[in-house]
């Protein structure tokens, strides 16, 4: 059964649909894993209706199965589905777990809740979850993709222990939000803890540069990343240099800058020029999260459409 299971994630991981079924219909015995690895794959490979499909087959499902479910709709940018398929998780007595609870996190970024992501996290500190570097990550994202640097800030403080994953979420929020001095400040405070910095991190550092109008320390970051760390600068690091320059009127930096970029990014950089400023509201760590994969409430809308959501209808909510 391992191999099968095994063989069915890699078709799925391959964008093969068709071989992923046949390995799946052709078990003589599926377990929990098999059903779930289905769930999975069906649902990355966008096929949300047919991995819901498979998930209402399933006689016995554990919290994996759940949470597998509810990240499917949260990776296909439908939270509202995640979070009423929380609450049946819930009618249906099973307890969530640390990655249900970031799924969740995410599905209130994506609906721009700062009272429901609040919400969960009352929800984790009633329910004695622990705020590891997975669950405290996920929590300053949200506070800060939602408005609240302050409640982002006091998690980050509060965390015993922090990754890169981390650092960056902190320092890129306060970098794109205008909180330069003090982003800069966070990344001192990170190298003196020896935290190996990466391009994530720098999008931050440099969006705090802008943000200061603070041209010199844009630069010595810029060239610092590159023969310090060995980091080869992308189109968002780009994207900040150049904004900082034509802030301080710097036209030919601007052309020596766009001369040195590598073939095939100068045409993105063009848009780049033409589209939006920073200061304007462009929020580079969310490129970084899309592209490279790694960083305002509907709560009335989502109580008014969704009742279940009040907590109260929450099993696990011991508060």
């Amino acid at each position: 059964m391992f191999v099968q299971n095994t063989l069915m994630d890699l078709y799925f991981k391959c964008g093969d649909l068709e071989g992923g079924r046949q390995v799946f219909e052709k078990m003589p015995v599926r377990s929990v894993v098999s059903w779930t690895t289905m769930i999975a794959g069906l649902a990355g490979c966008g096929d949300l209706d047919a991995s819901r499909a498979v998930f209402e087959q399933m006689q016995t499902r554990n919290v994996v199965s759940w949470t597998a479910m509810i990240n499917a709709y949260v990776r296909n940018q439908q939270p509202e589905e995640a979070f009423e398929l929380f609450w049946k998780m819930q009618l249906d007595n099973v307890r969530p777990n640390e990655f249900t609870l970031v799924s969740l996190l995410q599905a209130c970024r994506q609906l721009e809740s700062l009272k429901l992501g609040s919400w969960i996290h009352d929800f984790a500190l009633k329910n004695g979850f622990k705020f590891g570097v997975f669950l405290g990550t996920a929590l300053i994202d949200m506070y800060s993709k939602c408005g609240s640097l302050e409640d982002a800030r006091k998690v980050f403080d509060q965390m015993l222990v922090k990754n890169l994953a981390t650092w960056n979420a902190m320092i890129t929020s306060l970098g794109v939000h205008g909180h330069g001095e003090e982003a800069l400040a966070l990344f001192a405070e990170m190298k003196k803890e020896n935290v190996q910095p990466d391009a994530v991190t720098f999008v931050g550092v440099l969006c705090a540069c802008v943000h200061t109008n603070n041209v010199i320390d844009g630069y010595r970051y810029f060239h610092y990343m590159t023969e310090r760390y060995g980091i080869t600068p992308i189109l968002e690091h780009y994207t900040c240099m150049i904004e900082l320059y034509k802030r301080a009127e710097m036209d030919d930096e601007v052309q020596q800058l766009l001369n040195s970029m590598p073939e095939g990014m100068y045409e993105n950089m063009a848009a780049a020029l033409l589209g939006p400023s920073i200061s304007e509201g462009v929020d580079i760590a969310e490129k970084i999260d899309h592209q490279h994969g790694k960083g305002s409430d509907c709560w009335d809308v989502m109580t008014s459409n969704f009742p279940q959501y009040q907590p109260q209808f929450f099993k696990w909510d011991v508060g």
